[in-house]
Formats: structure tokens, C-alpha cells, sequence
């Protein structure tokens, strides 16, 4: 996992972020939550041994309707699972996303927990229900708000300061050989973008090896991804580093018909460079123009005369741009 940093009051998102859809777009879905799931296992072993009591295979989305909490987002990525054993008990997941440093990450997972985890019914004696949360980290800077909670507490309260249990996963941590086998492209890719979304050039030196999977997927599919992400990484990255990105998945792209932020700046780009061409011939043409009645006047033609050869002129340029 990353390396724990002491600056843990530095706040860098406080403040729900927009980039925060692309995280519950992808992993609201069941079947990618799993895949997560099990690639943080890979690099975590507290998720790893929590994963191996529970049965991935029954997990629930809960809905946004059961939170009361107020902060964008938080509801987005609740699931609700049943334990390996067959008994019939429920355990709850809480997937949480940030891509800063933010003190107040544990409050807010609290009165989360306490909002939305519980199971209403008369014949329990307790409501809430046991929660594994874990807070996925994408930032620039190492950070781990759990490296030295229980430093100064008491040895019996080791392990019960949270009223959840919880993990952090720096996303740095999982290896790009298992984004690469993960048998969920859209998995695979969304982590090495969030992954590698500081690191311009491992981003476009890993995302591109994506490009088979992708055009094995359906069309629907495949273009919705490649422009969720290249929205995501609008905020990260400059618009050549995604029209590098674009011109890796051109065949995709052409494939697909779809239209990426790569493809708006470069069509943004291409009517700049029309328009500066316009002006430019426009300018050189009134030039010529001036330099055209100021020779015919030298000459003793008529102001008249000037305007119909100018007229002339004109019609005839007109009709030769029109041909070509």
C-alpha cells in the first residue's frame, strides 16, 4: 500500500470532485466491483481475507434511495453481501474514491455507515450492519488517513476504534500485468487511468495495450468507455497527451463513430486553423486588391473603370475556388 505521510490535516478534496463519476460510473456495477475487489486482494491482505468470507457472487447494489446523507456521491457505491458460510447473514461493502488528501474522510465514512448500513427489521437487536469500507486512493502525493489511528490508544481498543471495518488501497499498488489480464476491459483500463492519471507517459505507454480487448468489445460499450475516459482525463492531463492517446485508438475510433474530448480539441483545433487560414487569405487578397487599383491608377484608368476590373477580378476568383 502507499507509504502513511504525517500531513494528513492537508486537505486536497474536501469538496466532492467531478472526476469522482468516472469512479462511481465504473464500479457501481456489480460485476466490476468484484474484479476490483479481487485485484485489491492481490496487493492488500486484510481486503484479501475479507473477500475470502464473503460470497462475491451475491452482492447487491443498495440503492441511492436507502441515504440520508447529504455529500454527492456517498450513496453511489453501497452493496450489501452475504457471508461464504451459507448462513444467513449480511455484510455491507462501502467502495470510497478519492484522489486527495482529505482529513475528513473517516467522519464522513462514519455518518455514512450509520445512515445507510443498517437492516430494518423487528426481530433483530441491533440494526446496523457489519461494514467493510475501503478508500480507494488515485492521488499524486502518498496518503494512508489509517497509518497511525490507534498509535495512542490503549492496547484493548486495537482494532475497534472505527465503528467499520476499513482499508486503504493506493491504486499506484495494483500491478498493470493484472489491469491487463483482467477479463473486464473496462475494469482493466478505468484503473491504469486512474492509476497512472499524473504519470503522462506510463499512461501512454500502458492505456494503448488495451487496443485489442477494445475492439473485441461491442460498439456500444467499447465508445461509451473510450469517452468516459478521455473526459476523466481531461482534468489530469493537456490536450496533447489525449490526442496522443486518441491517435493509439484511431482505428477504434473510426471503428466506432464515437466523438472523445480528444477528437472535440482537435476538431476545435482544425477550425481555429481554417478560420486563421480564411483571415489570412482574406488579408492577402485585399492587398492585392489595393495593390491592383493603386497600378490602375498610376496607369490614368478611371475610379470606375477600377471597380468593374476589381469586380471582375473577384468573379473570377470566386469561381476558381468553387472549381477546386
Amino acid at each position: 500500500m502507499g507509504n502513511t505521510d504525517p500531513k494528513t490535516n492537508t486537505d486536497e478534496a474536501s469538496q466532492p470532485k467531478p472526476h469522482d463519476a468516472f469512479f462511481r460510473w465504473l464500479f457501481s456495477d456489480i460485476g466490476r466491483l468484484r474484479l476490483l475487489l479481487e485485484l485489491s486482494g492481490k496487493v492488500n491482505r486484510e481486503i484479501s481475507e475479507f473477500i475470502s468470507e464473503v460470497n462475491l457472487d451475491t452482492l447487491v447494489r443498495i440503492p441511492d434511495s436507502y441515504s440520508d446523507v447529504e455529500e454527492t456521491g456517498e450513496a453511489d457505491l453501497a452493496f450489501r453481501v452475504e457471508v461464504a458460510t451459507g448462513a444467513p447473514l449480511l455484510v455491507g461493502i462501502l467502495a470510497e474514491h478519492k484522489s486527495g488528501r482529505n482529513s475528513g474522510t473517516l467522519d464522513q465514512i462514519a455518518r455514512y455507515v450509520n445512515s445507510v448500513m443498517k437492516i430494518y427489521s423487528e426481530h433483530r437487536a441491533f440494526s446496523g450492519l457489519p461494514t467493510m469500507a475501503i478508500i480507494f486512493y488515485n492521488g499524486r502525493e502518498h496518503w494512508n488517513p489509517l497509518g497511525s489511528i490507534e498509535d495512542r490508544y490503549p492496547s484493548c481498543f486495537r482494532g475497534r476504534i472505527l465503528p467499520f471495518a476499513c482499508s486503504f488501497v493506493n491504486m499506484v499498488d495494483i500491478p498493470d500485468s493484472d489491469c491487463l489480464a483482467c477479463e473486464d476491459t473496462a475494469t482493466g483500463m478505468g484503473v491504469i487511468a486512474m492509476k497512472y492519471a499524473y504519470d503522462k507517459e506510463k499512461l501512454l505507454q500502458v492505456l494503448p495495450l488495451f487496443r485489442k480487448p477494445l475492439l473485441r468489445m461491442p460498439y456500444d460499450k467499447a465508445s461509451c468507455l473510450l469517452a468516459k475516459i478521455s473526459i476523466y482525463l481531461k482534468e489530469y492531463v493537456t490536450k496533447d497527451v489525449l490526442k496522443e492517446l486518441d491517435m493509439a485508438f484511431v482505428s477504434i475510433g473510426q471503428k466506432y463513430g464515437f466523438v472523445s474530448a480528444g477528437d472535440e480539441f482537435r476538431r476545435e483545433l482544425a477550425e481555429a486553423r481554417a478560420k486563421a487560414r480564411a483571415e489570412a487569405r482574406a488579408e492577402a487578397q485585399a492587398k492585392a486588391k489595393a495593390d491592383t487599383a493603386a497600378a490602375l491608377r498610376e496607369m490614368g484608368i478611371p475610379e470606375n473603370q477600377i471597380e468593374e476590373i476589381q469586380a471582375r477580378i473577384d468573379t473570377l476568383q470566386k469561381k476558381r475556388r468553387e472549381q477546386t
